[in-house]
């Protein structure tokens, strides 16, 4: 894992303490690979999306406390 995603799993796991109370805490695995995940949705493109990616995209940015 590069710096900056250790940095960014840093703060994940600082607003999981105030967020994320009823939710399971990612590992710094799990975190990286739904990072991956987003980042490749979001470069496929909104429109490329069927329904079931749309829904993982935002579950997603729920997990990861992005939106």
């Amino acid at each position: 894992m590069d710096q900056a995603t250790h940095k960014r799993y840093l703060d994940y796991r600082d607003r999981f303490d105030y967020f994320g109370r009823k939710m399971k805490q990612l590992s710094m695995a799990e975190y990286e690979a739904a990072e991956k995940e987003l980042a490749d949705l979001t470069a496929r493109g909104e429109t490329a999306w069927d329904d079931e990616e749309e829904a993982r995209y935002h579950e997603l940015l729920k997990i990861l406390f992005k939106d």
